[in-house]
């Protein structure tokens, strides 16, 4: 691998010798330096340079017999030393084919825009394919050519990248300053205050996990073919992470996520880290989404966070995101990216497997995660009536009362 800062330095001495060099000298100072850099020297100073990974060979072939002394070595002027007279060689493509830019604009750009005319509209733009399209007749260009003209066009391989939620709340930012306000409240009072989220689903068994890591050349770990639901089911984690500690819980779950096993995992982590953390507390702030199983509309969310009030004697406010607004959850980007990260290339075989790698997900900025595993089943569709409605103890805020709520815990229980 080259060191960083090689290509720029190639480049600032490109800059500088390159007006005073002929074209065989410039050959020959190409190849001396992919010579210099080793493996890889020859691509670096193509990049660095614009020349044709050909003609640095020959200057790399050249530069090696003129050290050793050989035919190159000769006087100037004798005929190995003649040079082309200026304008000879092969034209470049564009004075050869005038309008050749352009029309390689018009074809990505239309299969970019989505013309159902364009010869690439339904396959993917490779620079082959283009080249492809480009040939007429007598008129043909290289894969090379077309990647090269792009680059100057300031095109580049991209990926998709998500951007677009759709419709936004009119009162998105109004919600998110909201939630801003409860949080310092929380935090100013010495109350806890979490942020939820059920993470992906997982296959458990020899199934691909995305990313990389460090194996014997040519001893990749070999996992199935097809990702099916096996023998093995499929871990659910839900977790729960203390914005103020930066300390977090996942439980496991193997059965369905549903609003019981959203409120079960909060009360593991009250019992098991957050009522010694917070021994004084009366209050607990939790932030969440707007769907899935902790979703402001679900019924049996509610009536499971009153039994969990009352069985902790904890005012819980909820504060939910606006819809389409789930990535600004803290709990996404300060733990369950961690943790994505912490098993990449981790085949899942076992519930196991999957509570250890979580268990020892770490940080610099000193997060810590604990795991556990819950066994038990969670059925769907309970239904939840109007009378059990009624009786939760439940103040809707003045602000979006519908996102915002607190339950209050039942005396005597």
């Amino acid at each position: 691998m080259l060191k960083p800062g090689i290509l720029e330095a190639l480049r600032a001495r490109w800059k500088s010798l390159a007006p005073i060099l002929d074209e065989r000298r410039r050959r020959l100072w190409a190849g001396a330096e992919a010579n210099a850099l080793g493996y890889g020297g020859a691509s670096a100073v193509a990049r660095a340079t614009g020349f044709a990974l050909n003609t640095i060979r020959s200057g790399m072939l050249q530069a090696t017999q003129f050290a050793k002394g050989g035919r190159h070595t000769q006087e100037p002027g004798t005929e190995q030393q003649r040079q082309r007279k200026r304008g000879a060689g092969r034209k470049a493509i564009t004075e050869a084919w005038p309008g050749f830019d352009e029309k390689l604009a018009r074809l990505v750009g239309s299969s970019t825009r989505g013309d159902p005319m364009s010869p690439l509209r339904w396959s993917s733009k490779s620079t082959a394919k283009l080249a492809k399209a480009m040939s007429r007749g007598k008129r043909t260009v290289s894969r090379h050519t077309v990647a090269a003209h792009l680059q100057a066009m300031d095109y580049s391989l991209q990926s998709n990248r998500k951007r677009f939620e759709g419709m936004s709340h009119p009162d998105r930012d109004r919600q998110f300053r909201y939630i801003s306000r409860q949080v310092a409240a929380f935090q100013e009072r010495g109350q806890p205050v979490v942020s939820v989220d059920t993470k992906k689903k997982e296959l458990l068994g020899k199934h691909k996990n995305a990313g990389k890591e460090w194996t014997k050349k040519r001893r990749p770990t070999e996992v199935d073919a097809y990702d099916f639901k096996g023998r093995e089911g499929k871990a659910v984690p839900f977790g729960i992470y203390d914005v103020s500690d930066n300390k977090g819980w996942v439980s496991v779950g193997i059965d369905h996520d549903t609003a019981s096993f959203a409120a079960a995992s909060i009360r593991q982590w009250w019992l098991r880290m957050g009522r010694r953390r917070y021994a004084a507390a009366t209050e607990l702030l939790m932030t969440a989404d707007c769907g899935g199983s902790n979703g402001n509309r679900v019924r049996l969310w509610k009536r499971e966070l009153q039994a969990l009030a009352s069985e902790t004697g904890l005012a819980i406010t909820v504060c939910h995101f606006p819809p389409g607004t789930s990535k600004w959850n803290k709990i996404e980007h300060r733990m369950f990216c961690h943790i994505s990260e912490n098993w990449r290339a981790r085949p899942l075989t076992s519930l196991g497997v999957v509570v250890s790698l979580i268990g020892s997900t770490t940080t610099q900025a000193g997060l810590k995660i604990r795991a556990a595993a819950d066994l038990r089943k969670y059925p769907l569709k309970v239904k939840v009536s109007d009378e059990e409605m009624r009786s939760i103890l439940m103040t809707r805020h003045d602000f979006h009362g519908e996102w915002n709520y607190t339950i209050q815990p039942r005396q005597g229980t």
